[in-house]
């Protein structure tokens, strides 16, 4: 059998075997590199490029090695110690059971991580086409024609709205960005920390005592609110689109 792989490692091209193409240049492509450069060694390079500042200054203090029984050992005594809570979304939810079906074929479809190598494009692809399956499946079961759906959480979402509000409100002076006290508190706390950076003005109250001035660019409500109240939002959301609306007419832009 020694023999066998003998004559086929033999058989093998130098560049085509294993070391060549996996361990990287050898002393004499590091020389002819070196060379190249100008320089006389490795050791002239680093000085000419790495400022002394940064380097260390005494060797990597690393512990002995591991063999694979050792590491998957002590790997295992590590996730043991994890402590497993339950996530609540929002303010809380309500239990429910989730069809074998529907969660194998969408929520843990292989499909999403599993077609490619795992690299970010192709992950997020995958995590695009669930949820215009989810979206779909939406659709037809409530008949209605759009359903909305977001790799965002609560927060983030609502701070982007808010991003995307600005870059749109035209005319400066529109600073003030309200936000119904309904709303989560979490959602607040982010709204408010993405408008700080931005020099935007949160002001928080509750949506039925919303001001609307000259200086609000956009509004902020939650459905349901935070309490699980169902709020009709109609004359509010008339309020605003009545006031935005007449400025633009005024000054034929917004």
């Amino acid at each position: 059998m020694s023999t066998t792989i003998k004559h086929v490692e033999a058989a093998i091209p130098a560049a085509e075997s294993f070391v060549p193409r996996h361990v990287g240049p050898d002393e004499r492509d590091v020389a002819e590199m070196i060379k190249t450069l100008g320089f006389a060694s490795l050791d002239a390079l680093i000085d000419a490029t790495v400022p002394r500042k940064i380097r260390l200054r005494q060797g990597l203090s690393l512990p002995k090695g591991l063999t694979e029984l050792e590491v998957l050992t002590y790997f295992r005594a590590l996730a043991a110690r994890n402590q497993v809570f339950r996530s609540f979304i929002g303010m809380g939810y309500s239990d429910c059971v989730t069809p074998p079906v529907i969660q194998r074929n969408i929520l843990e479809n292989p499909g999403w991580y599993t077609a490619y190598t795992p690299y970010q494009a192709e992950i997020a692809q995958g995590r695009l086409e669930a949820l215009l399956t989810f979206q779909t499946m939406v659709s037809d079961l409530a008949g209605l024609p759009i359903a909305n759906a977001s790799l965002l959480d609560e927060g983030t979402s609502a701070a982007e709205a808010m991003t995307m509000s600005y870059a749109l409100k035209g005319k400066p002076g529109k600073e003030v960005f309200l936000v119904a006290s309904e709303c989560h508190p979490q959602t607040i706390d982010v709204v408010k920390t993405r408008a700080g950076v931005r020099g935007i003005e949160v002001r928080v109250a509750s949506y039925a005592d919303f001001k609307i001035g000259p200086d609000v660019f956009g509004a902020l409500v939650q459905y349901p609110a935070t309490d699980g109240a169902v709020i009709d939002y109609t004359k509010t959301v008339s309020s605003i689109t009545r006031r935005q609306s007449t400025r633009c007419t005024r000054a034929m832009r917004c």
